[in-house]
């Protein structure tokens, strides 16, 4: 089992105030190097938090894979062309939203994602869809040209009570399907450290994709300690 850790929220902080401090770049290397198999960065078109400048510099400096993610627009695409991470995880992407609110509608954009896709798997670069534990819209994502599917177990993580099973249950189906399909697993959103058990769990699952809760328990634990406890509970 894979850890993708998202460093996101270290720019949002340091873009609270504009400064150089504290820098995601140097919370990638920290992460990195205490066992995270993959950065993972989310260059919005807002800016809100990851500049253009932070992708450059984790792509130069990292040793484990940059996961770029990103919305599906001829901006983004440029600039993934350019730099060339390792995988672009295409998401939807608002800009009133806190976050990333649901998964990409695949079926709705089949025509261009399908183009976008093999211009960025040309360079090599691994295209990996989030999206909603929907069977119509993994098939869709395997018609595309996708290598992977990112479930969106936000659902899963603000549920309680027996609902929380019920969401469990589509992303058990989910991810049995995209065994089937052959589709590379992941997951995540909303993910952390009294819920990932289960969804660590899943058939086929090959890595969980964490931001927020990392984050917030390295300003008590520091960032290191904080992966590594992470990584210790999906394995």
């Amino acid at each position: 089992m894979r850890l993708g850790v998202n460093i996101d929220h270290i720019a949002t902080l340091r873009q609270q105030r504009k400064e150089d401090i504290p820098d995601p770049v140097y919370a990638a290397l920290i992460a990195q190097e205490h066992g995270a198999d993959s950065i993972v960065a989310h260059l919005r078109e807002d800016r809100r938090h990851i500049q253009d400048r932070d992708i450059r510099l984790l792509k130069e400096t990292l040793k484990i894979p940059l996961a770029m993610e990103m919305a599906a627009t001829e901006e983004m695409e440029r600039i993934a062309l350019e730099i060339e991470p390792k995988r672009v995880c295409l998401v939807p992407e608002k800009r009133q939203e806190l976050t990333t609110e649901g998964g990409l509608d695949v079926i709705a954009r089949h025509p261009a994602l399908r183009k976008m896709i093999a211009r960025l798997s040309a360079k090599n670069i691994e295209v990996s869809l989030f999206i909603d534990p929907d069977g119509d819209q993994l098939r869709c994502a395997k018609s595309v040209g996708a290598d992977t599917v990112e479930l969106h177990t936000g659902r899963y993580s603000i549920t309680e009570g027996p609902g929380r099973a019920q969401e469990l249950a589509k992303l058990v189906r989910a991810s049995e399907l995209a065994i089937k399909l052959k589709l590379n697993l992941h997951a995540g959103h909303g993910l952390d450290y009294k819920n990932v058990g289960p969804i660590a769990r899943l058939p086929g699952m090959q890595e969980l994709n964490i931001g927020f809760s990392i984050i917030s328990r390295a300003v008590f634990s520091g960032l290191g300690p904080a992966v590594r406890e992470m990584k210790t509970l999906i394995a």
